[in-house]
């Protein structure tokens, strides 16, 4: 049997952020991870390229039953500590739109980078271990297909439900319950919308069309692409407003944010122009996708042939679009897990279990989510970093 002070279960970011920081105090580390890889979502996040951090970080750029517990861990590990360790190894960077900051050529230079501070730490990774069982008598006993390990402190970092292709498998969840945490309710985040059986009917077709838009939903809103897929609804903004949209919810769609439509209609009107409303909207939106709204939504005519009244009216739904969808698509395709071990289980200073001395948590599988632009991986690395501090 193989002892160490700490095992942490995940060699994602958060597991391996945690490990070096823990290394870094002396402690032996051993990580156990299922995959034949560490950092499989590091990976994949912002297209390949890694979107790390993000510069405008808030608590309020997060969902969690206590919008408060995430305040100890931002303010001890900062994007520009992150950034300092990117710097050390030389890992060029850049900012894009909404203070979102991306590797400059490939995620695996994080990956490599990770690898680099957990070798000089001195952490143990063993991959390709499966979990059997978790027990605490004196210490943590981890029954694996490598063996039986046992340590002092065991940290939990298996992120959540989401992506179960990557290999999520909800075991941080089950461990969690094992040693009587509570879990708050779990749900898809950032998540594409599947439309109603009468809106798929007439929108189904417009499949692969997008349109910069405002998104509205529960006195949230969010500006980006909408993206219409063979089911729904997708894109950078629908992603976003998902994570706040319950069932039953409708969502309001401002097709054109920058442009004063109304005004548009009633110069067009007061020249006597002939041209027909779904052509005129054709100028500022996708043709195809004018021309079916038209059809679902108001009645196209020349637009000499409306009154004032009836132009404001088109305008309003040009801006206030209701959409009401049946739901949103499941884990498969949701970037994150909303919902996870309850934050009051935890002490925010450490992310140590209050009930049970020497179990950590970090990352996705507690109940606090990101939005979409880096903030759900710095919150990885933030929480990481804490309970790599402490365990």
């Amino acid at each position: 049997m193989i002892k160490k002070d700490v095992i942490v279960i995940g060699a994602g970011a958060s597991g391996m952020m945690c490990a070096i920081e823990c290394g870094k105090r002396g402690r032996s580390v051993l990580v156990l991870d299922h995959a034949s890889k560490i950092g499989r979502k590091i990976r994949i996040s912002g297209g390949g390229s890694c979107n790390f951090t993000n510069i405008n970080m808030s608590p309020t750029n997060f969902l969690s039953n206590n919008p408060h517990f995430c305040k100890s861990a931002f303010s001890r590990f900062t994007p520009d500590a992150f950034i300092a360790i990117l710097e050390k190894h030389g890992v060029k960077y850049e900012e894009r739109e909404q203070g979102q900051l991306f590797c400059a050529k490939s995620s695996e230079e994080i990956i490599r980078m990770l690898e680099k501070e957990s070798n000089d730490a001195g952490v143990n990774i063993i991959l390709n271990c499966r979990i059997q069982d978790v027990k605490k008598e004196d210490s943590f006993m981890v029954s694996t297909n490598h063996g039986i390990f046992e340590s002092e402190s065991l940290v939990i970092a298996t992120g959540g439900a989401s992506y179960p292709q990557s290999g999520a498998s909800g075991i941080g969840y089950k461990i969690a319950k094992q040693f009587g945490l509570k879990i708050t309710e779990l749900k898809p985040g950032l998540v594409p919308f599947i439309f109603s059986l009468e809106d798929l009917k007439i929108f189904g077709e417009l499949s692969g069309i997008s349109i910069d838009a405002a998104i509205k939903c529960n006195k949230m809103e969010f500006r980006g692409s909408i993206l219409f897929t063979h089911k729904g609804l997708s894109g950078p903004a629908i992603l976003q407003i998902s994570s706040y949209w319950k069932e039953g919810d409708a969502i309001v769609i401002d097709l054109l944010p920058d442009i004063d439509i109304y005004g548009i209609f009633i110069e067009k009107q007061q020249s006597k122009s002939k041209i027909e409303i779904h052509n005129l909207l054709s100028q500022y939106l996708p043709s195809r996708f004018a021309k079916i709204w038209c059809e679902s939504n108001i009645q196209s005519k020349p637009v000499n042939q409306y009154n004032e009244k009836e132009l404001k009216g088109i305008a309003h739904r040009v801006n206030n679009w209701v959409v009401k969808p049946k739901s949103t698509e499941d884990f498969k395709t949701a970037e994150v897990t909303l919902g996870g071990i309850d934050t009051n289980e935890l002490s925010s200073k450490t992310m140590e279990s209050r009930k049970v001395k020497g179990l950590y948590f970090t990352g996705e599988v507690i109940d606090v989510t990101g939005q979409l632009g880096g903030y759900n991986l710095h919150w990885a690395w933030a929480c990481g970093f804490v309970a790599g501090q402490h365990a």
